[in-house]
């Protein structure tokens, strides 16, 4: 996975959550997003799903245990953003 998008991908984190007080530096992108990571909840996810739809075109299905794996943290992310380029 390429640098460029992983920075990408945090960028667009800390945008689309207004996440002031963050940097890209200061995100891991193998940490978990949730709990202990970034300290993320439900209400970011849903926010993230949204911004993933309008930016990157995703389509994430409502319920699906995939959307587990892809919020898992910025790399994981950024695989689905790639794949999703891919095709």
């Amino acid at each position: 996975m390429d640098n460029p998008l992983i920075n990408e991908i945090k960028l667009f984190v800390i945008e689309t959550l207004n996440l002031e007080d963050i940097s890209i530096d200061d995100i891991d992108a193998e940490a978990p997003l949730f709990n202990e990571g970034l300290g993320l909840d439900s209400i970011d996810a849903l926010e993230l799903g949204v911004g993933l739809q309008k930016r990157y075109h995703i389509k994430l299905h409502q319920d699906s245990a995939e959307n587990y794996r892809h919020f898992a943290s910025i790399r994981a992310l950024a695989k689905l953003v790639s794949a999703q380029r891919a095709v």
